[in-house]
């Protein structure tokens, strides 16, 4: 009976133990995820240009592997959402086959979007604890560093320059047009969205480590990151940029209001800022920067109708005209992925799309139709409604860190242009980060900075 129970013993430890390293396992494989969502664009640029098309979906297998390995550990349960979403786009991948462009590469492309980087929201969700969301914040905040003065380099370099060569190494250079003769870096991403989506990320983890009461970053480092945040707004010349980093101050002034002892820390924050502006203010490169971006925000306001106009045009416009400027996609849409830049070259060798595709439930209705894409609206939707209502009831537990991570990812998951690489990553990681953020750790977190 003794050898019996010993034996058990030693089986129960050693199923303990293989159940850590199936978790160590996949927590590597998000790791591996994570970093080449930040370095898949230099690796098209820099490192490995001439594999540049295939490096386009370099997270793909990384997706899959993580998906099976998921499963077999037990760690992934397909819930309705990811049910109804695998079962619509399975329809459309068909569609496309049969009524649609006929071009399997095209519709396999588009198919990727929901069938595997959607469910590693919820995979991720169920794998990393708040420990890995902090510790990822953390190297998010160290990589902010370095990769603010990329981007510096790239604003004040030449297209024609090393640093703004292009994918697959185009020597017409990286950025997009911004103002005053001034592109808008890409810093290591492919496109532009990389570094807005990133600083974007940054944005809402300095926020976070500014309000968390146990102060687990040293001061100084988050004043230098802070100041990097600040110094990346008008080096990055996007209005989009500055819009994130105004909704994240919003949501975590609701934290200062909601937990008044705070109120100290957000104001020291603000003060922190204000300094940081005042002295990068006296900088050329900081007012040069300035000036573009100014410059940039009245052209574009002009255009649009100043900020009511850019945000009732592009947000709120964006979402209603994704519904009713399709009203000729047949029922089963011009089939899957044509709504991609990367797909519609394929399948007619341009970037012009036969349908409104400049905006995400645009392009999801007109790859899929107006029946099967509004089901994949709301599913996204629904899941947007659902990490909100529990970030904000985690409020009231003290734990803010769902909620300042909601605040970048909030219209990402709604209607980011998923049909970009860069944005999809982004909305799978952090969507997974909010999950796994929910669940409160024992330990306190113990930052290496």
């Amino acid at each position: 009976m003794l050898s019996f129970l010993k034996s058990f013993k030693k089986d129960k430890k050693r199923r303990l133990s293989n159940k850590e390293k199936q978790i160590a396992d996949l927590k590597r494989w998000i790791w591996i995820y994570f970093w080449l969502l930040i370095f898949e664009g230099a690796l098209r640029k820099w490192v490995l240009p001439f594999l540049a098309t295939p490096l386009l979906i370099v997270r793909d297998p990384i997706a899959i592997i993580l998906i099976v390995k998921a499963q077999n550990a037990g760690y992934f349960k397909i819930n309705t959402n990811i049910m109804v979403a695998w079962l619509v786009t399975v329809i459309s991948l068909i569609m496309a086959l049969l009524v649609g462009h006929h071009n399997i590469y095209v519709a396999l492309f588009g198919a990727r979007i929901m069938f595997l980087h959607f469910p590693l929201i919820f995979i991720i969700g169920a794998i990393f604890n708040r420990d890995d969301v902090l510790r990822l914040g953390e190297i998010v905040l160290w990589l902010a560093i370095p990769m603010t003065v990329l981007i510096g380099l790239q604003f004040y370099s030449p297209q024609s320059a090393w640093v703004n060569r292009g994918i697959g190494g185009d020597e017409a250079g990286g950025g997009f047009a911004g103002a005053m003769g001034y592109f808008r870096p890409p810093g290591t991403f492919s496109f532009t969205n990389g570094v807005v989506s990133f600083f974007g990320l940054v944005g809402a983890y300095v926020f976070y480590f500014w309000l968390d009461e146990s102060l687990v970053i040293k001061k100084w480092f988050l004043i230098v990151v802070t100041g990097c945040l600040v110094a990346a707004i008008p080096l990055s010349i996007s209005r989009t940029f500055l819009f994130q980093i105004i909704i994240s101050a919003l949501f975590a002034t609701i934290v200062a209001i909601r937990n008044p002892r705070l109120t100290g820390k957000f104001a020291m924050a603000g003060i922190a800022v204000f300094i940081l502006l005042t002295v990068l203010g006296k900088a050329s490169f900081f007012q040069t920067g300035t000036q573009a971006f100014n410059e940039r925000l009245t052209v574009a306001n002009n255009a649009e109708g100043g900020t009511e106009g850019v945000f009732f045009g592009r947000f709120i416009g964006g979402l209603l005209g994704g519904l009713t400027e399709n009203e000729k996609v047949p029922f089963f849409g011009y089939g899957l992925g044509l709504g991609t830049n990367a797909g519609a070259r394929l399948q007619t060798g341009t970037n012009k799309f036969l349908f409104n595709a400049e905006v995400e439930w645009g392009r999801i209705i007109g790859e899929m139709g107006f029946l099967l894409g509004v089901i994949i609206i709301f599913i996204r939707v629904g899941v947007t409604l659902d990490v909100t209502l529990k970030s904000y009831s985690a409020l009231a537990k003290k734990n803010f860190l769902p909620w300042m991570l909601l605040s970048f990812i909030l219209v990402n998951l709604a209607q980011g242009q998923w049909a970009q690489p860069t944005a999809l990553g982004f909305g799978a990681l952090t969507g997974g980060l909010i999950f796994a953020a929910l669940r409160q750790n024992k330990k306190k977190f113990i930052a290496r900075s």
